[in-house]
């Protein structure tokens, strides 16, 4: 059976049993749609400023996706250690323990809210200084970081709850939610920026509005569920024994992500370097590739999920099965829409601004990184199996030492010398640590493979 009765939801996937491959595709479909709607929040906000408010707004909001990416993905990777811990209840169907896990995530997600909105409203001005955003943009960046974070706690509370339902084969229902969030979004950004002039403030309030949308139609759907995953607002708290199992998986994964973050905001900043031309083509590329990216990451997440559920259930004869499966969707997806973008990358990028120079430069962008996007893809997935396994130390450091470290070596070295000092050596350095990166996990992946039975045990 495709779907799992229990609980009461046609919306589960048993992923214990049955087919690997036409599962994991209806597991992936509706995540990366949903990935890419929201997506769709951010660049709805980009193509509106950018068309009717101007390319010192569009560089105001683009700049600020590094530096919002690196405060909130500490508690994004929070998400992560509770999806792979309700997973792994689900799968050895640990009722009690999975019930006192919902309702820590839900806790964490709204403490972590309330955490980040003080950061960032407090912080914004001066991380945008030290970033060393243009002068000309400044005042509108901050005042787009400081309306959108104090959407945070919504954000958190969609993240962490999306990622319950993750765990349990249910993809479908946030991808409704962020339908009718993104539409929402959608129309009170051309309302409020061009009916009322607000340029990046009203852009920003239309992301706070959809995110609360979204997270509220979340929360209801945990609450009217009748089994495992029912949420009592009554029973919010925090369980100690649950809570250091999300910080053991959740924790590298969030570090993973800031890191990664931090050197994404030092590559944002030697970009910076270049201009408000650089930074406005570069934010609109920027945006279009992410799409790529959240289509990939399906898999990732696909590989988190199946390979949880896998251990707790042990059925350990099928992790291999889940990887292959899963690295070969992420090529084949990565692949046919990186090209795609790349090719129809000046009418994409015209979406974005009316300024040719502008789309030469996020052309640039497209040539380098999108083309071979599948390899950071494949890479997501090697991470995504290894933390399903149970491991999150480990792909944490690969992946800093891999992808963030050597990125900023480069930075450091070869790009400060004269002949190299262009935008295109900082863009070469993507594909060639992603590649790195991939073969030190694959390593990582047959060591921890090995320690592990090949049969189902159960």
């Amino acid at each position: 059976m495709i779907f799992a009765k229990k609980n009461n939801s046609k919306y589960e996937i048993d992923m214990c049993t049955g087919s690997i491959l036409r599962k994991m595709l209806m597991f992936a479909v509706p995540l990366m749609f949903s990935s890419i709607l929201q997506l769709l929040f951010n660049a709805a906000d980009i193509v509106v400023v950018g068309r009717y408010a101007g390319d010192n707004s569009l560089g105001a909001v683009g700049s600020t996706t590094s530096l919002i990416n690196l405060l909130t993905n500490l508690f994004v990777g929070l998400s992560v250690g509770a999806n792979v811990l309700v997973a792994h209840y689900y799968g050895a169907k640990e009722k009690d323990d999975l019930r006192k896990a919902v309702h820590t995530v839900i806790t964490i997600s709204i403490l972590s809210g309330i955490l980040l909105t003080v950061i960032g409203l407090v912080g914004a001005r001066q991380f945008l200084i030290w970033m060393d955003t243009p002068t000309k943009v400044l005042p509108l960046a901050t005042t787009y970081l400081r309306i959108y974070f104090v959407g945070m706690t919504a954000t958190m509370v969609y993240n962490f709850g999306a990622a319950i339902l993750r765990a349990v084969g249910d993809t479908k229902r946030p991808l409704y939610y962020l339908i009718f969030a993104g539409v929402v979004n959608v129309g009170l950004n051309l309302l409020f920026v061009i009916k009322f002039d607000m340029d990046v403030a009203g852009v920003a309030l239309a992301t706070v509005i959809s995110q609360c949308i979204s997270a509220g139609l979340v929360l209801r759907c945990l609450i009217k569920e009748t089994g495992g995953i029912h949420l009592d607002l009554r029973c919010l708290g925090i369980d100690k024994s649950n809570f250091m199992k999300i910080l053991q998986v959740g924790l590298p994964a969030g570090f993973q992500g800031m890191l990664f973050s931090l050197s994404n905001v030092v590559i944002q900043s030697s970009v910076n370097g270049f201009g408000e031309t650089i930074v406005a083509g570069n934010s609109a590329a920027g945006n279009i590739e992410g799409f790529v990216y959240m289509a990939m990451n399906a898999f990732h997440q696909a590989a988190i999920s199946f390979t949880s559920q896998n251990i707790g259930a042990g059925r350990y004869d099928r992790v291999n099965k889940i990887l292959y499966t899963a690295q070969l969707y992420v090529v084949i997806v990565g692949l046919s829409m990186g090209l795609a973008v790349v090719k129809f990358g000046e009418p994409l990028l015209g979406l974005y601004t009316n300024n040719p120079v502008v789309v030469d430069a996020g052309m640039i962008r497209l040539k380098y990184i999108v083309t071979l996007y599948f390899l950071c893809g494949m890479m997501d997935v090697m991470v995504g199996s290894l933390r399903g396994l149970g491991y999150a130390i480990m792909p944490m450091i690969v992946s800093l030492i891999g992808a963030c470290g050597l990125r900023l070596v480069w930075i450091a070295t070869i790009f400060k010398l004269p002949e190299f000092h262009t935008i295109e050596m900082i863009y070469i350095t993507y594909p060639i640590t992603w590649t790195l990166t991939l073969l030190a996990h694959i390593i990582c992946f047959m060591i921890v493979r090995r320690r592990l039975p090949k049969n189902r045990i159960g």
